[in-house]
């Protein structure tokens, strides 16, 4: 059966999107091109051409992995209410407990990066994204007289090395912690870190 002839941007994302299930399959030092080529039905130059190295080719994919998610967390940090339950929702579903990024291809890519510089510069750009929006929503909170936290870029570093944390855990150790008890410890690091009592998490939310 012949194959629907698809635009660049269309051949692209199609491969961006076989890359990233391999890489969720198999980790990003075994995965090959020709492994993202065949489950497409596709040859290996024609990945080669688009992306170069099977390097580029990685690091583009999380990008593209990451895109989604990124987009999704300023929609609810660009919410129409309080600083704090914008903040509380995006930090919930950041959290190993909710529907965020996919953790298993992050470990993945924090492994890969201590070895390859271009994923390694790919993965840093996300991460100060990812902090960067965390500590914007902060510091609108503090503006707005919601709460005290007179560094929001330092809280927005630790709660953020918290969530990777306890994503490494309940990834890599199932059993190690249960999610309802490493939602509680999130929760009571948000309202320690906002200098606020832990009830006024949930208050938030009426």
């Amino acid at each position: 059966m012949a194959r629907v002839r698809l635009s660049v941007a269309e051949r692209r994302e199609e491969l961006l999107s076989a890359a990233v299930e391999q890489i969720e399959a198999r980790g990003v030092a075994a995965v090959r091109i020709a492994d993202v080529a065949s489950v497409l039905g596709v040859s290996n130059a024609l990945v080669l051409y688009h992306f170069d190295t099977k390097e580029k080719l990685v690091a583009a994919a999380f990008t593209h992995a990451a895109e989604g998610d990124l987009a999704h967390l300023r929609r609810l940090l660009g919410r129409r209410t309080t600083a704090l339950r914008r903040l509380r929702a995006a930090v919930r579903w950041y959290a190993p407990t909710g529907q965020a990024k996919g953790w298993r291809l992050w470990i993945e890519g924090w492994a890969a990066a201590l070895r390859e510089p271009a994923l390694r510069e790919v993965t840093r750009d996300l991460d100060r994204q990812w902090k960067g929006a965390i500590a914007e929503v902060i510091a609108e909170g503090v503006a707005a007289g919601e709460f005290p936290c007179p560094d929001p870029g330092g809280t927005a570093l630790r709660l953020t090395a918290l969530l990777d944390g306890l994503a490494v855990q309940l990834t890599s150790y199932p059993g190690a912690i249960s999610r309802t008890r490493a939602q509680e410890w999130v929760d009571e690091a948000l309202a320690r870190e906002l200098g606020l009592e832990r009830k006024a998490l949930t208050a938030s939310n009426r």
